[in-house]
């Protein structure tokens, strides 16, 4: 019984990992943790645990990972068409349920979302996915939005007579994405070229020290919102299952195009991570200054955010186990 428990837990550490952080977050009384995570956030911790992430991936990546990654345009074509079609389509079919406006509103800012700068990249190398794929993904994905954003967003609205202008600071989004994920992957990757041998024996621990750095992002995010999700009583419970079921049916779709297009262990692994996580900060700025009445919009995000990375981190585990028994 215990060495069973025992390889339960290092099969699914990840997601434990992040059901603790929640946990530790929202349970503290004292407020000691979230204020903790709030002053990290302000002092801009997510940014830099995202440049570390990056860094890092550059000292993982090898060069046949980064040749397959460039030249697998099936599984780019199908992340994309996931995020950007299959992804507000399936909003619309939850603007068919009686839910509150708050809600649908925070559904229709995730769906609209490009994929995670980071959180995808890692359990897709933690899967024993292509991280170069992932990467190329994540890039293209967030550089469309910030286009596909207004448009996208707009049309969801339009049932709610919605004419808020979408405005979007494009400029200022591709030079963030190129200053903590362009950047610091090319510094990675050149320190890499130079120190082959010296960074290859650390490739575990660094793969390792990237999930961290993922707890500490969600860390952050939640503390932030504490109070938020805290006050949002009953609802959360149908907030949490609003989340589940969204995602699910991202990586339920990522899942049977990437079977139906034969894409095997290694390049399937980006496809459905990619495809259906959303990143947390633009949908956040966007539901406060546009729907800052709305605070159930920002409840949706965050709660989404911390659901995906958790159904996320099972299937790590899974792929992982998967992965072993071939």
């Amino acid at each position: 019984m215990g060495e069973q428990l025992h390889g339960w837990i290092k099969k699914y550490w990840f997601m434990i990992g992040l059901i603790a952080v929640f946990a530790a977050t929202l349970a503290d009384t004292t407020e000691t943790v979230s204020a903790m995570g709030q002053w990290f956030k302000m002092h801009y911790g997510p940014d830099v645990a995202v440049i570390m992430i990056f860094f890092f991936s550059g000292l993982l990546l090898e060069a046949d990972q980064i040749s397959s990654g460039l030249k697998d345009f099936t599984g780019t074509l199908i992340a994309l068409s996931v995020i950007f079609l299959v992804s507000p389509l399936t909003a619309i079919l939850f603007h068919l349920i009686p839910l509150d406006t708050g809600l649908k509103i925070g559904i229709f800012l995730v769906a609209v979302m490009p994929s995670t700068l980071s959180s995808g990249v890692v359990m897709t190398g933690a899967a024993g996915g292509n991280m170069a794929h992932a990467l190329v993904i994540t890039i293209l994905s967030n550089g469309l939005a910030v286009f596909s954003i207004p448009i996208a967003l707009s049309i969801l609205l339009n049932p709610f007579g919605g004419a808020t202008d979408v405005i979007i600071n494009k400029a200022a989004i591709m030079l963030k994405i190129a200053g903590i994920v362009i950047l610091p992957l090319c510094v990675g990757l050149a320190t890499k070229y130079y120190a082959k041998t010296f960074t290859n024996r650390f490739e575990s621990k660094l793969q390792l020290l990237n999930q961290y750095l993922i707890f500490g992002i969600v860390w952050m995010a939640l503390s932030s919102v504490r109070s938020t999700i805290l006050s949002s009583g009953q609802v959360i419970g149908i907030i949490f299952g609003l989340a589940f079921v969204f995602h699910g049916l991202l990586l339920a779709t990522a899942g049977i195009l990437s079977w139906g297009f034969q894409l095997g262990p290694g390049r399937r692994e980006g496809v459905i991570f990619m495809g259906g996580q959303k990143t947390l900060p633009l949908s956040v700025i966007l539901q406060v200054s546009l729907f800052p009445q709305y605070g159930l919009a920002l409840v949706f995000c965050v709660v989404h955010h911390v659901v995906h990375l958790l159904m996320d981190g099972y299937l790590v585990g899974r792929f992982r186990s998967y992965g072993r028994g071939r």
